[in-house]
């Protein structure tokens, strides 16, 4: 990595990832934009991660890479490869995904314009395995609103999180929590973001997510691709496995009695009153909260009665070791 302090940190969290990371990497140095630095975290894979990642960062003094000793889940990989960043701005970068060569470009070119502006990505398709077009993701956010509860309203509406692969105002994101261990975590740190400032989407397609098995859309939220379709009629019975989720981005999570839909709520809460909000914006923030989330309350019920057994159980069994110890 180079002692000079580039304007670019990217941060690739990784855990066995030996099948795409190369074609990401590749993607990465290939940029038109030059001053970055590539972190590089392994969350202790078991494949050739490891010595693919050691070769390239012996090429090219530009790419640090760190190997944990064991898995720390998905949230704190991320939040590690921040933590470990020293650039002006921050971009987090998937193992499996790609760029077009001027994205980056692009997108510092924007910050460095508009000072309002705190996160800047662009267009996105999918791709398969082999990198063949599969589908544009047609979801369009109005994130470059210039109220802040309007951004709010609009980051609360069914999307897929892909901003989050943006560039972004290091500075920015330090002033708030780091990615959490729950579900829809990167949804709340966008939520956040785009409270405090504004984001803009390049009108290009320049970003391209791979859909493949292994990932962790196509194991929680196997309909995902309908749902990335914003003329799809999106049914409820498409949300992802929250649970799943909070169990991937945070291991500890498994094993766990966890009510998810409960804590995305909560966390929604939070971002409302934890954030500089005025009053009247924190009021347009709980009626776009009732709105948006209005249909799904049986949510919050469904898990009340997934965790009463547990919960019966557990007290059941803390009552035949509190007599067990009084006989």
């Amino acid at each position: 990595m180079s002692s000079n302090q580039p304007r670019l940190s990217i941060g690739l969290p990784v855990y066995n990832g030996e099948k795409f990371i190369k074609e990401a990497i590749d993607s990465l140095l290939a940029q038109t934009f030059e001053d970055f630095e590539l972190i590089i975290s392994d969350n202790a894979s078991t494949d050739k991660t490891e010595e693919i990642c050691r070769a390239y960062a012996e090429q090219d003094q530009r790419i640090f890479y760190h190997r944990n000793d064991k898995n720390i889940g998905c949230a704190c990989n991320f939040n590690h490869v921040f933590k470990l960043s020293s650039g002006e701005y921050f971009k987090w970068a998937a193992y499996d995904d790609l760029h077009a060569p001027n994205f980056i470009k692009k997108c510092v070119e924007v910050l460095d314009r508009d000072p309002s502006i705190i996160l800047c990505h662009s267009q996105t398709y999918f791709i398969d395995e082999e990198g063949k077009f599969l589908q544009n993701y047609n979801i369009n956010l109005k994130a470059d609103a210039l109220k802040r509860h309007e951004r709010f309203h609009e980051l609360l509406t069914k999307h897929l999180g892909y901003q989050c692969y943006g560039v972004i105002r290091a500075s920015t994101l330090r002033m708030i929590p780091p990615m959490g261990g729950y579900g829809n975590a990167d949804g709340i740190l966008l939520l956040r973001l785009g409270i405090l400032g504004r984001f803009y989407e390049i009108p290009e397609y320049l970003f391209f997510v791979r859909s493949h098995p292994q990932q962790s859309m196509s194991i929680f939220f196997p309909n995902y691709l309908l749902f990335a379709d914003r003329n799809q009629k999106s049914l409820l019975s498409m949300l992802p496995d929250f649970y799943g989720y909070a169990v991937w981005f945070d291991s500890a999570n498994k094993g766990k009695i966890l009510l998810p839909h409960w804590r995305i709520l909560w966390e929604y809460i939070l971002s409302i009153w934890c954030s500089p909000l005025s009053l009247n914006e924190r009021l347009f923030c709980h009626i776009s909260l009732q709105q948006q989330l209005r249909g799904t309350e049986y949510l919050l019920l469904r898990d009340l009665l997934k965790v009463l057994p547990l919960f019966c159980k557990s007290l059941q069994s803390a009552q035949i070791q509190e007599q067990q110890v009084i006989d």
